[in-house]
């Protein structure tokens, strides 16, 4: 059934042919319907401006017509929604039973990311080699210039050090590297700060047979710590990110969460997906990952993990909202434009 869907959407891109159920008009409605709701609010905050510095005559019109035409994209995109949630909804979703491919081995590999985790990897490493279901661990230093690498090994692990900047090369290292492995039935991504923990990876092995990428998400409340940095403004931004993926891929998955490391792989199905994402893309790798793998048929699935403190400094997209307002922006243009421009960027 996968292969099938990868043909049938090879022949789609190279044919140029575009029909209506594989157009995403609920991403693009929600866009316009967004773009309408954020222009009504500016043309409605003109009002202060306005009565405050007196400027009432040179802004009125210009609030008006705003507030008016915000109307045409609000009323355009939830058009756009209406038809693919009510009409073109049942030709998208397969019409298949829920998968249930049981895991024969549930050894797996763990491939963990680490930047200047001198402080923290130690202790990853030691948690994820208690873990009854662990076999190996990879840690890819993406080029660190303390003492990371001495410390997974110190600890265990075996080590690679990628010396292409960013986040999306080490992590494309880790996955490339843990697929070489000889002994890899599973594969386990996360990072070396102990945001994650090692317990989860029973959970996402019950999701497993359902899947062939079982993403991590950190959404649940009672599941994440109150402390971590991932602030509400993230946490919502991250899931509205989530949401506008899903409504790409509509009826192929659930997502609420596209900002996290924490996944488990099928080996079979990552060496499909690898030669279609592209490793330049940065901190925004990781919906990146998703909307390749989902364009390409495979099946993915959320599972609940939880969340903690870092230990040492944030290195990531998630270091201040300012920050993590840009690489939301990023993921938006890769999603609903194209993924070239962001490696561009990056």
């Amino acid at each position: 059934m996968v292969r099938g869907t990868i043909r049938q959407n090879s022949a789609v891109r190279e044919s140029g042919s575009i029909s209506l159920t594989n157009t995403p008009l609920l991403m693009y409605g929600v866009i316009f319907f967004s773009a309408g709701i954020a222009a009504y609010l500016f043309g409605v905050s003109l009002i202060v401006p306005r009565l405050l510095f007196g400027m009432n005559g040179e802004l009125r019109d210009a609030s008006e017509k705003i507030v008016w035409y915000s109307g045409i994209p609000v009323t355009f995109g939830l058009g756009l929604v209406l038809i693919d949630l009510l009409v073109l909804l049942t030709h998208k979703r397969r019409d298949e039973p829920v998968r249930h491919d049981p895991i024969a081995d549930n050894g797996v590999t763990v491939a963990l990311t680490a930047y200047n985790d001198e402080v923290s990897i130690r202790e990853a490493v030691a948690d994820f080699r208690s873990s009854p279901f662990v076999r190996s661990i990879i840690v890819v230093s993406n080029n660190s210039t303390d003492n990371t690498m001495a410390a997974a090994v110190q600890a265990g692990a075996t080590t690679f050090n990628e010396t292409n900047q960013g986040y999306g090369r080490c992590v494309y290292r880790c996955l490339k590297e843990a697929l070489a492995l000889d002994d890899t039935r599973l594969i386990v991504l996360c990072e070396g700060d102990m945001t994650f923990r090692a317990a989860d990876i029973e959970k996402l092995l019950a999701y497993a047979p359902h899947a062939d990428i079982v993403n991590g998400t950190r959404t649940v409340e009672r599941l994440r710590a109150h402390t971590t940095q991932l602030t509400t403004f993230m946490f919502y931004g991250n899931l509205f990110v989530g949401k506008l993926l899903e409504a790409k891929h509509l009826g192929r998955a659930t997502l609420t969460d596209v900002g996290t490391t924490y996944k488990l792989c099928r080996p079979e199905a990552l060496a499909r997906l690898l030669p279609h994402v592209n490793p330049a893309v940065n901190l925004e790798f990781n919906p990146h990952l998703l909307d390749r793998a989902l364009a390409l048929g495979l099946s993915v699935v959320e599972c609940p993990v939880t969340f903690h403190p870092r230990i040492g400094n944030s290195k990531g997209g998630n270091l201040n909202n300012r920050r993590a307002l840009r690489v939301g922006l990023k993921m938006i243009v890769g999603i609903v434009v194209d993924w070239r421009l962001i490696a561009k960027w990056a």
